[in-house]
This record gives C-alpha cells, sequence and structure tokens, in this order.
C-alpha cells in the first residue's frame, strides 16, 4: 500500500510540474510574442508621424520615408551586433538544430540578440516575416529556462518543442497549429512525454494573448465558398506554380546571402546597401514593404489586377531576399505568405482571362499556404493554421490540395525546407535524425583506448612474432621514441617473413588509420570494409599515435547512442 502511495504522489508531482512548465513556457512566449508585434504597430504608426519628404515624378508624389528608416535599422543593426558579438544572425534552422541533439543548448546571446534584430528591421519596415524569430526566441527561451532548471525528467527538446508551440499559437492564435508545428517542423518526432507540455504551452499561451491582448483576426474573410469538387483539378494544377515559386523564393534568399557573403564587403556595408535599394524598391512599390497584412486582405478583397499582382511576387521576393541576404535580419514565413497570396492571386486572374472562373479568394488562401508550407517545410500545420485563421473545414482542404503538391515538388527538386537546405549549407543532415547527428558529434576519442602492442623500428621480424605472442595480439604498432605512428603490421605478414628481415619491410601497404578528430560516424563508414583487429588513431598534425579502436568499441558507441536517442523519441 505504502508503495502505492509513493507512486501515486510521485506521478501527482510530476503532472503537476509538467502543468507548471507547460503554463509558465505558455505565458512567457505569449506576452513577449504580443509585446513582440504590438511593438512593431506602434512603430509603424510612429513613423508616419515623422514625414521625411519626397518628389514627385509624372505627376505622383513619391516619400523617401523608407529608405530614412532603413537606413537608421541598418545601422541600430550593426550596434546590435556588435554588442551582442554575433558572427550571424540565429533562426529556426538553429532551433531544429539544437532539438536534434541530446548535448546542445540554444546560444542565448545569439537567439535574443536576433530576436532584437528583427524587432529593429520590422519595426523600420524591412520586408521581412515576425513568425520565424518569435519561433526562434521560443525556443530560445525554452533552452535558457532549462539551462536553470537542469530537469533530467524533461528533456532540452521538450522545452523547445513548449517554446516554438506557444509561439506559434500567439502569432497565429491557432494552439492546435503550434502543437503539430513543434512536432512537425522542429522536433521531428512524438513522445507522449513530451507531448503533453508543448500541447498545455500552446494552448495558454493562444489563450493568454487573445484573453489579455485580444486582437482581431489577421485575415479578413467574407466568401461564400463554391463547390470544391470541379475546382480540385485547379488547385492542385496550381500547386506546381506555388512550388515553383517557393523554390525561386528560396534560391534567391541563398544567392544574395552568398553574394554578400563573398563580396568582402562588412555587415554595415551591406546592410545600407540592403536599405537603400529596398528603401528605393517601396518608394515605387509601398506594398512590399513590412509584414504585408493589409495588402494580403486587399488580395483577399480582389482588389488588385493581374500585372499588379505579378509584379507583387517579383518585387516581394526580390526585396525580402536582398534584406534578409544582405542582414536586414527577419523571418521567410511573413514574406512567403506574402508572395503565396499574391501567386494564388495572379493564378485565379490568370484563369479567368482563358475563361476559367475560380474564386480568387480561394486561391489566394492556397497560394499562401503552398509557398508557406513548401519555405518552412510545415504542411500539415499550414493547413491548421488555415483551418483554425477561417474556421472553414473546406478552406482548409482547399489549401491542402495546392499544399500537397508544392511541397512534393519542392522536396523532390530543392529541399525539404529552407531551413533544412541552411543547415545543408553548414554540413549538417538532419533528414537522417537523431542517431546519425549524434554519431557525427561524437569523437573517436571518446572511445579510443590505449591496449595495443608496440614497438621500435630497429626490431626483425622474429622479435617482433615473440612480442606479439607474449601479448596474445595478431597486430603490432611501430612507433618511434616520440610516440610517432611509423606503421602496422599482423603476425600473418610476419611469419611469411624472414626471421631477420627489418620490421619496416613486413608494414601493411597503405593500412586503416583513423583522424584523431574524426567522428563516431566516419569510424562507423571507415570500419564498414575493415578486417582486423584494430584501427590506429592518429593525430593529424603530428602523426602521433594516439591509441586504437576496435570493431567491438565503435559498435559499443553506436548501441549506446541509438538506446539514447529511442528513450528520447519514444519515452
Amino acid at each position: 500500500m505504502n508503495m502505492t502511495n509513493q507512486s501515486i504522489s510521485k506521478t501527482t508531482q510530476y503532472l503537476a510540474w509538467i502543468l507548471l512548465i507547460g503554463v509558465g513556457m505558455g505565458i512567457s512566449v505569449s506576452v513577449i510574442s504580443s509585446f513582440f508585434v504590438i511593438g512593431v504597430g506602434k512603430i509603424a504608426d510612429l513613423r508616419t508621424e515623422f514625414l521625411i519628404g519626397g518628389f514627385e515624378m509624372f505627376g505622383n508624389e513619391y516619400s523617401l520615408d523608407a529608405v530614412f528608416w532603413l537606413l537608421v535599422a541598418a545601422i541600430l543593426l550593426s550596434l546590435t551586433r556588435f554588442l551582442f558579438n554575433l558572427q550571424r544572425w540565429h533562426g529556426p534552422a538553429d532551433s531544429i538544430y539544437a532539438a536534434h541533439r541530446t548535448d546542445n543548448e540554444l546560444d542565448m546571446r545569439g537567439g535574443f540578440g536576433s530576436t532584437l534584430a528583427s524587432f529593429i528591421s520590422l519595426g523600420a519596415g524591412a520586408p521581412v516575416g515576425q513568425y520565424g524569430p518569435l519561433v526562434h526566441f521560443g525556443a530560445t527561451l525554452g533552452s535558457f529556462i532549462n539551462s536553470i532548471i537542469k530537469d533530467q525528467k524533461i528533456t532540452i527538446d521538450t522545452f523547445i518543442g513548449c517554446g516554438v508551440a506557444a509561439a506559434i499559437a500567439a502569432g497565429f492564435n491557432a494552439p492546435i497549429a503550434g502543437i503539430v508545428f513543434a512536432h512537425e517542423a522542429v522536433l521531428r518526432h512524438f513522445s507522449f512525454k513530451a507531448i503533453t507540455p508543448i500541447a498545455i504551452s500552446s494552448i495558454t499561451s493562444a489563450w493568454f494573448s487573445s484573453w489579455i491582448f485580444g486582437g482581431e483576426p489577421l485575415f479578413k474573410l467574407s466568401l461564400v465558398l463554391p463547390d470544391l469538387f470541379p475546382l480540385a483539378p485547379a488547385l492542385l494544377m496550381s500547386g506546381l506554380l506555388f512550388g515553383l515559386i517557393s523554390i525561386i523564393f528560396m534560391e534567391c534568399l541563398f544567392t544574395f546571402n552568398k553574394l554578400g557573403t563573398n563580396s568582402g564587403i562588412s555587415f554595415i556595408g551591406l546592410s545600407l546597401i540592403a536599405a537603400v535599394i529596398c528603401g528605393v524598391t517601396g518608394v515605387f512599390v509601398p506594398e512590399v514593404l513590412g509584414l504585408g497584412v493589409a495588402t494580403i486582405n486587399k488580395m483577399l478583397a480582389n482588389d488588385y489586377v493581374v500585372l499588379t499582382l505579378f509584379l507583387l511576387v517579383i518585387a516581394k521576393i526580390f526585396a525580402s531576399a536582398l534584406s534578409i541576404g544582405f542582414g536586414l535580419f527577419g523571418g521567410v514565413f511573413g514574406p512567403a505568405l506574402f508572395i503565396g497570396a499574391s501567386a494564388g492571386g495572379f493564378a485565379a486572374q490568370s484563369l479567368a482571362i482563358v475563361g476559367i472562373t475560380v474564386s480568387p479568394q480561394l486561391f489566394v488562401i492556397a497560394g499562401m499556404a503552398a509557398v508557406s508550407a513548401a519555405v518552412v517545410g510545415a504542411p500539415i500545420s499550414v493547413v491548421l493554421i488555415i483551418l483554425e485563421l477561417t474556421g472553414s473545414y473546406e478552406l482548409a482542404v482547399a489549401a491542402m490540395l495546392a499544399v500537397v503538391v508544392s511541397t512534393l515538388l519542392c522536396s523532390l527538386i530543392y529541399g525539404h525546407s529552407f531551413f533544412d537546405m541552411q543547415l545543408t549549407k553548414r554540413g549538417i543532415d538532419v533528414s537522417k535524425g537523431r542517431g546519425n547527428l549524434e554519431l557525427m558529434n561524437v569523437s573517436i576519442i571518446d572511445v579510443v583506448n590505449d591496449n595495443y602492442t608496440k614497438f621500435s623500428k630497429d626490431k626483425n621480424a622474429s622479435e617482433v612474432i615473440k612480442i606479439l605472442v607474449k601479448a596474445a595480439s595478431s597486430e603490432g604498432y611501430c612507433i618511434d621514441e616520440k610516440g610517432t605512428f611509423l606503421g602496422k603490421c599482423s603476425i600473418q605478414k610476419l611469419l611469411l617473413s624472414e626471421a631477420e628481415q627489418n620490421i619496416e619491410r613486413c608494414f601493411d601497404e597503405a593500412p586503416t588509420v583513423l583522424n584523431h578528430d574524426a567522428s563516431i560516424m566516419q569510424a562507423i563508414e571507415v570500419a564498414s570494409d575493415f578486417v582486423g583487429e584494430s584501427i590506429p588513431v592518429i593525430r593529424a598534425n603530428d602523426g602521433l599515435l594516439v591509441g586504437v579502436v576496435s570493431e567491438g568499441d565503435i559498435f559499443q558507441a553506436y548501441l549506446a547512442t541509438q538506446n539514447r536517442i529511442h528513450d528520447l523519441e519514444h519515452g
């Protein structure tokens, strides 16, 4: 009975702790995310009160306000980067990578500094998004709280998932989508231990944000839904267009980033260039600046003609890619929504021109979902966002038709998402799972041992045979007085050699070796073709024999890693 009571007590305490973590994370992220969004809006209102001036061209008045404020942002971003000592901005890709490692906490300075940077960019009207930075902030906050609490029962990836789910829930008022997004886009695994705190965090965040801060729906819809069945082929075909546009957008993001990196221009120089070019673009096409929610609502109201929509697609891709690539930091989710909405409106009006009548608003929503799902790699989550934003099952189904084609096309031609491609370009492949990443990050030094037979180069074959027999070993290593690896020989080859033959003539030709900085994963790849007793581990810079590893050592390290990953993902 006492055992049962103790078990009930521990279970109750654990559930209470989970509830506290979930509610605490949800409220914390909700408050900061809401203040972030409100703050960006307040600064945007303040910008309208400080008019810089403009010029007249072809009978039209143009304002230079956008150029001025983006230049101010560029200077503030350079100061932020200096104060936080950052070599680059941090975003959701870093959150995904951290969630896939058992020994990695997010860079707090990088996470909080990058959140501040995105606030500055958005406040100045840069053509970037807010949801990616908020997602990374939530993940960073979760990692920070984990580092303070150090609770072994709740893993760091669960804290990261709580922060991510809370950020999405607060940003879109979509708690279900927040839960799914955390699992689909970031954690990429499901466990009963993780789902409870993440769900509590997401629901709390959405509720608290709505209760305290209120707010109107993000997008305004007023349409009579047509019969979806006749439109299914057009929606599926439009998914190809949305997929191609997604690929173009992502490629532009990487192209501008590479162009900036290879230019040799300082960060402040690149950000000032981006500020001027994007500001000038915004002078003539003001719709591309900022989040663009008002413009998307106009698209939903079918207020733009086909050529204007085409221009908005091109201008937004260019301006957002240039801004992010050259340092005016922000997210890609918001621009993807804008680009998708413009592309959806363009597709609908293009079909109408050739005599195929469709609902423009339906295609705007489908485009928003399809492009953003392909860019962030979260098709199910984006469909759920549409469902929770609109409250319409039919619109969610319509969006899903375009989403599945768009994401499939991107995954086949380009990659899983923009964030995965960012990691791939850093040499990190999360598609192979946590086990592979863990094995890539465990050094061979952790399993190396000094249990090997050694001898000097002045020995002959018969002397080395006696040394190996005495040590009950089939292989030996020749080293000099400094411990430098000179060669390896096997007893089989020694027995076939003349007794007085110098040992250097008995060395194995091109023996299998491992560098001291190799990972367990690299060791597994090397050992897959290895036949022998052990593999020497050599220090690359001076050739010193650090030790040896056997296939058994490597296999034990592999099993230990797999067990840790299994406990994490199925606990």
